[in-house]
């Protein structure tokens, strides 16, 4: 990416070892994310441009001589954050936090180079051809973000839930809040083949109004009280008012949109006096993956079905057009 709207897809050495802990993952699907359009609107030019990329799933071509749990030809999903799994905040659960880890930014491309391997990459009893591998790579980022949102929001068959955005993201909490039991889900979104997927996955009601006037929507399906949790999927302020909008006194916001701002409303009349919890954060924890795999291995969750446009590696650029023009959901790339 050079600048906004500037995408190019180029030759480049490959990646090699650099340390005994790393391992070289062929990447067989990659995807392009909706956090990728924040820069794509927003990133200053450069002469250089930067690597693309944090989503992938592949084969394991070349191990460092430290690691032992991945080997060649394993096929393997890996988190947008790598992480040795073994510091005090990895043993908390809370990888993305790891005291030597950091997170991707070169999937969109032929190969990755993976550090700390042993702590980051999940072996999948699967082969490059099969049918699951859309499901596999949400469990990359989309799927374990939403079910971040829904686990941090305390989400269970007791809570009612909002959920704010239409993208992957969004949708994946939903279908992440009804798997924890929610019986109901407001999704907000105002695109119908998406809202459409929503439903699908388990929302009860949909909410396209946007504002205040969606605020008083979701306040009227919940007898004018809002939702004990609110799932923020979104990044931008906006999101962030309906969220504290919709919540009920002694509710939860989690947001895992990236916050696309640094300061938002936290005072007596948003959050403090009606005693709202605010949470969220980076989604990539390798015990979600872990807890979701099976689910997606026996096809009791289909979260795949957030792709609904394949390209190439040299399709990548008009992905990012299509995405930021509504014309994609998600797009699923295919070196």
């Amino acid at each position: 990416m050079y600048g906004p709207g500037d995408v190019r897809v180029e030759n480049v050495p490959d990646p090699t070892l650099k340390h005994p802990t790393d391992a070289l993952v062929r990447v067989v699907r990659a995807c392009v994310c909706g956090s990728d359009l924040h820069p794509y609107h927003s990133r200053p030019a450069s002469a250089e441009g930067s690597p693309m990329g944090h989503e992938f799933i592949g084969v394991v071509e070349e191990t460092g001589s430290a690691v032992s749990t991945v080997k060649t030809g394993d096929f393997v999903i890996a988190p947008f954050a790598f992480f040795d799994n073994t510091c005090d905040f990895c043993s908390e659960g809370l990888t993305t936090n790891c005291v030597h880890g950091g997170f991707f930014s070169t999937a969109q491309a032929e190969a990755v180079r993976v550090p700390r391997a042993d702590g980051t990459l999940v072996k999948a009893p699967v082969g490059e051809d099969s049918a699951l591998l859309p499901s596999l790579l949400t469990l990359s980022d989309v799927l374990i973000t939403g079910h971040h949102a829904a686990v941090t929001a305390g989400v269970n068959a007791r809570t009612t839930v909002t959920v704010i955005g239409d993208g992957a993201v969004g949708l994946l909490a939903v279908l992440a809040a009804k798997r924890l039991g929610a019986e109901q889900i407001v999704l907000m979104g105002r695109h119908k083949t998406r809202t459409d997927l929503g439903l699908e996955f388990g929302a009860t009601d949909v909410v396209a109004e946007r504002g205040e006037e969606g605020i008083a929507k979701v306040r009227e399906l919940t007898g004018g009280h809002g939702t004990h949790t609110v799932l923020e999927c979104v990044g931008h302020l906006p999101a962030y008012e309906q969220a504290y909008g919709v919540v009920r006194a002694g509710g939860v916001i989690s947001r895992v949109g990236v916050p696309q701002y640094e300061e938002a409303p936290v005072g007596p009349s948003t959050l403090w006096r009606r005693n709202v919890t605010l949470t969220g954060g980076p989604g990539a924890q390798r015990g979600y993956i872990e807890e979701l795999l099976p689910e997606v291995l026996d096809g009791r969750i289909q979260p795949g079905k957030v792709f609904d446009r394949t390209v190439g590696l040299d399709g990548v650029p008009d992905g990012y057009r299509a995405m930021d023009t509504r014309e994609a959901l998600k797009v699923l790339v295919q070196p």
